[in-house]
């Protein structure tokens, strides 16, 4: 169905509008009631906003742990595009970019540093994985799907390595002219190595977890490092996954006026299945909790992360644009929510996704 009209949804401002979808191209923007199209959705209550972009998640289900089907942590969930965070390096990149063709998802990926990727999880432990030469082709061959560089900066990862794989990155974004997404964790490397190191557009990834090498002294208050950072113009965006979000970072963060540029997911098919991530509208509905406004967070899921991928049409409704939508209500009802940390809090309203259009098709969720 590429010509129908949705009917009765409202803008998280509270407009209420109905959005005619003609050929899979936002036709008419109308007031509620007004829209014509031979097939109707009507959505009466719910929200309407531009799809939802989701900056970190692992989209290549051959590698385990860190892996899952595009459309089950796109489509499915409410979100119509998403942005692979370094689950392949050059060996693997040619088979996610031939995988997005099959999905009903928009896919655009971070180039793992190592040429392994995520086959192992101490793939920068080992500097003879980073082939400079094979990112820079790979990012030569895949620029229709590649939008920067991840390097998973953590004890974990790099083991004796240390700070190394960062500088090359570093080195190896400055040849291809893309923005690095740094995932940092347990040290060492220490924070006071790993932040100086990132300039304006890189990304800090996981920048409210709990760890002790986190961004925040132990009265929560922000560090010097990751206060210069965000002068420099870095992007922090959430990356919650498994071990990396923390209600008490996390409102350490607000109670600082720090964020919200971006809210991701770091979804896979085990933190989907069993949590604590389940879904994108379930992490949304974590800083509904923390006391954001609807408009804060949804703004973190469309206009922020499409303005960061340099993608505007990917965080508007607008007449001429390929409709990429979500649908969604906040129903008031009780939810536990739990971090990283095995913190649970109880929310009273919830984000509940209800469908998408993507790519001009519509998905009911």
């Amino acid at each position: 169905m590429k010509d129908f009209v949705i009917r009765n949804v409202k803008r998280v401002n509270g407009e209420e509008i109905d959005i005619v979808i003609e050929d899979g191209k936002i036709a008419q923007i109308e007031k509620a009631g007004y829209g014509r199209g031979k097939h109707v959705l009507d959505y009466s209550g719910a929200y309407v906003s531009s799809g939802w972009i989701d900056l970190h998640v692992h989209a290549f289900p051959e590698f385990d742990p860190y892996g899952d089907e595009i459309d089950e942590i796109g489509v499915k969930q409410g979100v119509t595009t998403i942005v692979d965070a370094g689950s392949c390096g050059a060996d693997r990149i040619s088979d996610l970019a031939a995988s997005r063709k099959k999905a009903k998802t928009n896919l655009y990926a971070f180039l793992n540093i190592s040429r392994i990727g995520l086959k192992r999880v101490d793939e920068l432990s080992n500097l003879e994985w980073i082939d400079k030469g094979k990112v820079v082709q790979a990012v030569k061959d895949y620029k229709e799907v590649i939008v920067g560089l991840k390097a998973r900066i953590s004890k974990s990862v790099v083991c004796e390595s240390g700070i190394e794989p960062l500088r090359i990155a570093r080195a190896l974004s400055t040849e291809t002219s893309l923005p690095l997404m740094v995932h940092i964790g347990s040290g060492p490397p220490t924070i006071d190595e790993i932040i100086p190191l990132l300039e304006k557009r890189d990304i800090i990834t996981h920048y409210l977890n709990g760890k002790q090498n986190n961004l925040f002294d132990a009265k929560g208050n922000p560090l010097q490092v990751f206060k210069d950072a965000i002068e420099r113009g870095v992007h922090l965006d959430v990356g919650h996954g498994t071990a990396s979000f923390s209600f008490k970072v996390a409102e350490a963060a607000k109670r600082h006026h720090i964020g919200l540029n971006t809210i991701s997911t770091d979804i896979y098919r085990k933190n989907r299945m069993n949590g604590p991530v389940y879904s994108m509208a379930n992490v949304l509905t974590k800083f509904l909790s923390l006391g954001y406004s609807l408009e804060e967070v949804i703004a973190a899921v469309t206009t922020n992360a499409a303005n960061w991928l340099k993608k505007l049409e990917l965080g508007r409704i607008k007449v001429g644009d390929v409709a990429n939508i979500t649908l969604f209500t906040v129903q008031n009802e009780p939810i536990i929510l739990t971090d990283s940390e095995g913190e649970k809090r109880v929310a009273d309203r919830r984000i509940v996704t209800k469908g998408v259009v993507a790519n001009g098709e519509f998905i009911e969720c």
